[in-house]
This record gives C-alpha cells, sequence and structure tokens, in this order.
C-alpha cells in the first residue's frame, strides 16, 4: 500500500493532461449495465423528441449560453461553483492526476458505448431542431458522454469533500440537463450517461491504484482548506 501511495503522489507531481492519464477499468460493458436507448418513431422516443422541442421554445438566451459553455468545457473546472474559488485545478495537481484517471475511464467505457448502441443524435432524427452544435458523431447519442463524465467526477469529489456532496451532484445534474437544453441529446441518453457515470465511479473506488491516488487528493484537499480533516 505504500508503494501504491508513493505512486499516485509521483502522479500527482507530474500532474499529467486528462486525455493522457490511463483508463483502470476495461471490463464494464455498457450493453450488459444499461437499458437499450428507445426504440425509433416508439412512444417513449416520440415523448423525448417533444420534450427537447417545448425545450428549445422555451430557452432564454441565457439558458442557451450556460448550456453551452458547458458543453464547450469538459474538464473537472466545471465543478468550481460548487466547491469555490480555491478549487482550482493548475494549483491542485493530486486532485487534476486523480480527475484524469476518472475522465480516461469514463471516456473509453462511453466511447465503447456510443459504438456499440449507435443511436442517432437528436438533431439526425429531427433536423428542425435548433441544437448548439452539429458537429459530433451523428450516431453518438447514447450514452451521453458529457452527463457521464460529470456524474463519475461529481462522484468521486462527492467523496473527497462530503460536505459539500450535495451542491457538487446538483452540479452534475445541471451539467447533464445542459445536454437537453442545447438539443445535442435525448432524456434518456442523458440519464443512461448519469448512470454509467456513477457505477464507473463506485467500480474505481475498488482499484487499489485510483484508491492511493484519491487519498493524496484528500490530503490535498484539505491542505488547501477546501475538504474538512
Amino acid at each position: 500500500m505504500k508503494r501504491l501511495l508513493l505512486a499516485a503522489v509521483a502522479l500527482a507531481a507530474a500532474a499529467p493532461a486528462a486525455d493522457k492519464a490511463p483508463a483502470l477499468l476495461r471490463n464494464i460493458d455498457p450493453v450488459l449495465v444499461l437499458p437499450p436507448p428507445p426504440v425509433a418513431g416508439s412512444p417513449q422516443a416520440l415523448t423525448e423528441l417533444a420534450e427537447l422541442h417545448a425545450i428549445e421554445t422555451a430557452r432564454s438566451p441565457t439558458d442557451e449560453a450556460d448550456a453551452r459553455a458547458d458543453g464547450d468545457t469538459k474538464n473537472g473546472s466545471i465543478f468550481a461553483v460548487a466547491l469555490g474559488s480555491r478549487f482550482d485545478l493548475a494549483a491542485l495537481p493530486a486532485t487534476s492526476a486523480l480527475l484524469g484517471m476518472v475522465r480516461a475511464t469514463e471516456k473509453a467505457t462511453v466511447d465503447r458505448g456510443k459504438d456499440e448502441f449507435k443511436r442517432p443524435r437528436p438533431y439526425i432524427v429531427d433536423p428542425a431542431l435548433k441544437s448548439c452544435k452539429r458537429n459530433d458523431d451523428p450516431l453518438s447519442s447514447y450514452p451521453s458522454g458529457h452527463t457521464s463524465m460529470a456524474f463519475s467526477m461529481g462522484e468521486v469529489l462527492a467523496r473527497l469533500v462530503p460536505e459539500k456532496a450535495g451542491p457538487i451532484l446538483a452540479r452534475a445534474a445541471r451539467y447533464g440537463q445542459s445536454r437537453i437544453v442545447c438539443g445535442q441529446h435525448f432524456r434518456s441518453d442523458v440519464s443512461a450517461g448519469q448512470m454509467l457515470g456513477l457505477l464507473i465511479a463506485e467500480r474505481l473506488m475498488a482499484e487499489p491504484a485510483f484508491r492511493a491516488a484519491f487519498d493524496a487528493a484528500r490530503k490535498e484537499l484539505v491542505a488547501v482548506g477546501i475538504a474538512t480533516a
């Protein structure tokens, strides 16, 4: 265990970018842990499409701008609103390294799910939708990767800073909702992303290397006053 902790500290000092961190879980098959997306043209699919149209009609320019900003920010900095101004990942190498592991693991798992389910994006199903962007893979709607990232990171951060678990997970939920506000995903895509993200966080906590990195991040957050001892 001591060697694992030393390795985690060394990893934190290096503070690798999220896209260079190791994916620690390779045994989660999204097809086995997620329900299939609604069948095209089914009552649920039509209800989800109607919801997107209703939200598009009701959203304000501010709603759209906020949702676009969330869509463009795919890293742990989204939680600064819940954790305060001291939550600056550039100044938190251990926490940054830990979230890099989460991101790499989550992305590898979600990408596998997208490849297996191949659900069309909302704007492919209905080109009349005014989605924020249309430059994603058109068959990559299920599950939502943004939502999976938010909930996998959010659950880990909630364990790191349990006294702020409520605001952290509320932020993850708002971030997932932004994908619907922007017309990038259907409701069930976001629900699946949440389920998968929480499962990934739970599985990661059982990995010794991840747990050692978690302990290093916890010490760092206590030292800077974000978490209480």
